[in-house]
């Protein structure tokens, strides 16, 4: 069986400059499809409102959604997993208690404590803000994989001292973070596609420039960080490809003899 070639979507692949794919990167992937099996491993829900379209662009026969909580092949669910309800319960009570923005978004409605930091947040980044905001404590009766929060990394922190079940790698930005229960990871998301694909993690390799990559930028064969991402990924990657605008992916897979040039 083909080895795998994961990728993370937001700064790997994604240039929010832009918000495109790197031509490079494109072409990159398609020669990569002829020998090897192409997965997305993000922090995003593939299939959310937020990410139409985006799937189009990659075309992966298999994506890690939301930080290993949600696998899929094609249209078939391979795992899944919710936060339970008193996790939910408590972690929307802290956060309202100490004035933090955390939520998430499903479907086209978005449920956030402290909403506006939310907006203030995109205005700041987009310059806009479309969301269609939900009463966030409807969560609780809501399958929910994982949360996320909008901020400094200072309230990161603060959950992470406060949930010892809950790690919240930071967004590349630094201005918010995932939140997602220990149990869950790319790394492990990947580990279950390889063996449903009958291939090896030692073989796989993955891409990503965020703290959210660091457990799969460890785990697989050959990890690649980008020359965009942290400074504490790059450290423990096997290799450090150029920024996702010096077509970093491309380059790096030359580089690597993954395709010619």
């Amino acid at each position: 069986m083909k080895p795998i070639v994961s990728f993370d979507m937001d700064m790997t692949l994604l240039d929010h400059e832009t918000f495109e794919v790197p031509a490079s990167a494109v072409r990159a992937i398609e020669e990569l499809r002829k020998n090897y099996i192409i997965v997305l491993a993000t922090g995003r829900d593939m299939d959310s409102h937020y990410s139409a379209g985006l799937k189009g662009k990659v075309n992966p026969e298999a994506i890690v959604h939301t930080n290993g909580t949600k696998i899929t092949v094609g249209d078939t669910l391979l795992y899944e997993s919710h936060m339970s309800r008193k996790l939910k319960q408590d972690l929307l009570m802290f956060a309202k208690e100490h004035g933090l923005a955390v939520g998430v978004t499903i479907g086209d409605d978005d449920y956030y404590i402290h909403p506006q930091r939310v907006t203030e947040f995109d205005v700041r980044r987009w310059g806009q803000c479309g969301r269609r905001y939900q009463d966030a404590w409807r969560l609780l009766e809501m399958n929910v994989p994982s949360m996320c929060y909008i901020g400094e990394p200072e309230g990161a922190a603060l959950i992470e001292a406060a949930f010892e079940d809950l790690r919240l790698p930071l967004f590349a930005g630094r201005e918010g973070a995932d939140i997602i229960e220990k149990k869950n990871s790319k790394a492990r998301g990947l580990a279950i596609l390889c063996e449903y694909f009958g291939t090896t993690m030692e073989e796989a390799y993955a891409f990503g420039d965020s703290m959210n990559d660091y457990e799969i930028i460890q785990a697989v064969g050959t990890g690649i960080a980008m020359g965009n991402g942290d400074p504490r990924l790059k450290a423990v990657a096997d290799y450090v490809t150029s920024d996702i605008d010096d077509d970093g992916v491309y380059r790096a897979c030359v580089h690597l003899g993954l395709i010619k040039k």
